[in-house]
This record gives C-alpha cells, sequence and structure tokens, in this order.
C-alpha cells in the first residue's frame, strides 16, 4: 500500500490553519505531521481537517511554544511520546499505521543563537535532546519505523547556502552535525530525503528577516525525513514544495515528502 507522507514546521497551526488545509487539498499527503503547533491539544483545529478526509490524530501540545500533531487519512493508533532530556515539552510524538509502521515526529529544540553550553542553557538543551534520542535508539533499536520533522539541524555543506559562513551559526556548527548524525547512526536511519536528492543544495527553511528570500535563497534544510532500513528503500519521490513558502503568510518552513510503498 503505498503512502504519501509530508512534514511541516507550521509555526502554529492555529494561525495558519488555512494554509494546512490548503496543502492538504492541493498535495493530499496520506499523512502530514506538523511541529510547532504552539497550542494545546484541545484547541488544535480539527473540523476542515476532517472534511478533507483527515479523520485520525495524535498529538501533544502546550500553550504557545512547541507541539506536535500527526494528522492521517489513514487509520492511526498512537505509538507513544517522549520526553527527551525531560525538558517537559511536546516535542515528540508517535502514531502507528495498519500496516505496522511507527512514525515519529519530531520538533528539535533550536537551540538559540550562541553555539556554546556554558553560556546559553538553549543551545545545551538541544544537544541534551539528541543524546536521549540517540541513547533511546541505542537501548532499542528502531524497526519498520518513519523518523520525521523539524531537527533544527543542516547537517551537510549543500544543506547550508554557505557552509563557511554557517560554521559558528547554530543549527549547522560540527558538534550539532556530530550530535545528529550519532542520533542517526544510532537508529540507523536512512536520510530519505538525500537518498532521492543525493546531489545539490536543498533547503526547506528560508528566514523571515529576508526582505527577498526566494532572491536571496539563504536557505537550510533543517527538516528530515529519515526511515529505517528494512523499509528504506520503499521510499521514493522525495520533495521539497518551496514554493509553499511563497504562499500568503507562510510559515518560514517549506513541506517535505516522500513516498513509501508499502
Amino acid at each position: 500500500m503505498p503512502f504519501t507522507l509530508a512534514t511541516w514546521n507550521i509555526n502554529s497551526v492555529r494561525l495558519r490553519e488555512g494554509l494546512v488545509a490548503r496543502l492538504m487539498e492541493e498535495e493530499a499527503p496520506d499523512v502530514l505531521c506538523l511541529q510547532e503547533c504552539k497550542s494545546p491539544v484541545e484547541k488544535i483545529p480539527t473540523e476542515a481537517f476532517e472534511a478533507l478526509g483527515y479523520r485520525w490524530r495524535v498529538a501533544r501540545g502546550q500553550k504557545g511554544y512547541n507541539g506536535v500533531a500527526i494528522f492521517s487519512k489513514l487509520p492511526m493508533e498512537e505509538a507513544g511520546a517522549e520526553d527527551h532530556a525531560d525538558l517537559e515539552h511536546a516535542r515528540h510524538i508517535a502514531g502507528r499505521l495498519e500496516n505496522g509502521v511507527t512514525i515519529h515526529n519530531f520538533y528539535v529544540p533550536a537551540g538559540g543563537d550562541v553555539p556554546d553550553r556554558e553560556v546559553n542553557v538553549k543551545f545545551g538543551q538541544k544537544l541534551d535532546y539528541l543524546a536521549s534520542m540517540r541513547d533511546a535508539f541505542h537501548a532499542e533499536r528502531p524497526a519498520k519505523s518513519i523518523l520525521v520533522g523539524d531537527l533544527n539541524i543542516a547537517p551537510r555543506e549543500d544543506d547550508v547556502w554557505s557552509h563557511k559562513q554557517l560554521l559558528k551559526v547554530v543549527s549547522h556548527t560540527p558538534v550539532e552535525v556530530e550530535a545528529l548524525a550519532e542520533t542517526q547512526d544510532a537508529g540507523a536511519w536512512v536520510d530519505i530525503t538525500r537518498k532521492d536528492i543525493p546531489e545539490g543544495n536543498l533547503y526547506s527553511w528560508w528566514s523571515y528577516r529576508a526582505k527577498d528570500w526566494d532572491a536571496a535563497d539563504k536557505g537550510r534544510r533543517l527538516d528530515h525525513v529519515w526511515a529505517t532500513p528494512d523499509i528504506a528503500s520503499a521510499a521514493h519521490s522525495s520533495r521539497v514544495l518551496r514554493h509553499v513558502r511563497g504562499w500568503d503568510k507562510p510559515s518560514d518552513h517549506a513541506p517535505v515528502l516522500a513516498t513509501f510503498d508499502l
């Protein structure tokens, strides 16, 4: 059974309910994972999404910050929610489809502005969160699983607009890239996006600060789709919907999609 999955940091699901519905209508992914919902679960919009066929939902939320949700056209049950690094943040939710595939939706801490945990608590929280994810995957090796979300790290040189200029900028520093690699290796996760698009600059985030984000094109690939080795070969058709970043009152992230023949 093939299904298409999308991941998108929506930067407030209530503020951008219309954009979510538009994506659901125009792209119709079978499963849509959202991050940074910025809403308690009970206030996440559902009526319009259900009308578009998204009858199943699992979510964790909190007022004004963080928050993750999975909307699905396919029957799905909750499969857990981890509080990595004991931050008490709504940053992870998992859902399981009827075919046994577990989908993990993550929102890794951004890490603030200074890449030094001694002077920046948020950067320390980011590294601790990744270490907690790593340890969890070591303790229980995931299988038949997909991991998506805003991981807030662009690991490769061609995942950022300027490797040299961003080496000391949070999201592309060597310590973060190493931490993400350790987390990925712990679960033997396959980077599906780069499996399908192995070469060339590829971004999913462009800052609001740029007057013309499209022309400046100073992007970073912060949003990821991974899969365990047992199902990675079933993935294909990865793409970043760059044009969505240009919609009216957009998120600063673009959706990332992949299809799995499972």
